[in-house]
């Protein structure tokens, strides 16, 4: 049985206690050459929610596997981890932590070799970085790509009259049709990081295709208004891509629904 013990929220302060602390450790551990700030902080850019973002670099010869159990064992212990993931960049792991304040706490190890920056959001704090290329921006092809398939999907949920599979995949296509506005605008196009730095005036005309209700009429309004959106983004990528995708675009939003099924009910 679970018992609710409320969290103290952290500080910027806390944050940068933490920081500092890790920092240490890792300029202290002979088996991590290079450390590096990542994230908001490596731009000075930090605001109140930002999270902790280090890059260790793991020396040549170094077991990596007993040193990343070594570092989560500190993390839970010493630190207040309560849960952790991790995400894989290659040959990096990116162990991606919960705190019990609610800080998150991103540690990425390197192989020695490939150290270095591939976004501007690295700053080198001890060690040497490689030359690295940068990651690349998602495509503008590839996003077009997503977003009629989203919108072919969104499509079948509807005419099946799962509601929520349905809101799921409209919410795809007008994510990815943001993304593409993000692309021209010249703003982070991942992770919804540049969506709040385009014109107001472009991103006043998106929420028609927010789904406000699971009633077939709702559903079938926000698809129909973010498939116009997709054409409209598309048009200002490549011209002749938008008028051959409009007749098979135009023909999804007019996808009938069962009226009288409720939430959750299949035919």
């Amino acid at each position: 049985m679970t018992t609710r013990e409320d969290a103290r929220v952290f500080t910027p302060d806390d944050r940068a206690t933490l920081r500092d602390a890790l920092i240490a450790a890792a300029r202290g551990d002979a088996r991590i050459s290079g450390v590096a700030l990542t994230g908001s902080a490596a731009l000075h850019a930090e605001d109140r929610w930002s999270d902790v973002d280090l890059a260790f670099a793991v020396a040549a010869g170094a077991d990596r596997g007993a040193l990343i159990a070594e570092w989560t064992e500190r993390m839970y212990h010493a630190h207040g981890a309560v849960h952790h993931m991790d995400v894989a960049a290659g040959a990096a792991l990116f162990r991606v932590f919960l705190l019990r304040s609610t800080l998150q706490v991103d540690l990425a190890f390197w192989p020695e070799a490939e150290f270095g920056a591939i976004a501007p959001t690295f700053r080198l704090v001890s060690g040497t970085a490689r030359e690295r290329p940068r990651s690349p921006s998602p495509s503008a092809d590839g996003l077009v790509g997503m977003g009629w398939l989203y919108a072919l999907h969104a499509r079948s949920s509807i005419a099946r009259g799962k509601v929520w599979q349905a809101e799921y995949m409209i919410s795809g296509v007008r994510d990815h049709v943001l993304a593409l506005a993000c692309l021209r605008h010249g703003v982070p196009a991942v992770q919804g990081r540049g969506m709040d730095s385009l014109p107001r005036e472009l991103t006043e005309t998106f929420t028609g295709a927010l789904v406000r209700s699971l009633k077939p009429a709702e559903l079938r309004r926000a698809f129909a208004c973010a498939c116009e959106l997709l054409l409209l983004e598309v048009e200002k990528v490549d011209a002749g891509l938008a008028r051959r995708l409009t007749a098979p675009l135009l023909g999804l939003a007019r996808v009938d629904a069962p009226e009288d099924l409720r939430p959750g009910e299949e035919r």
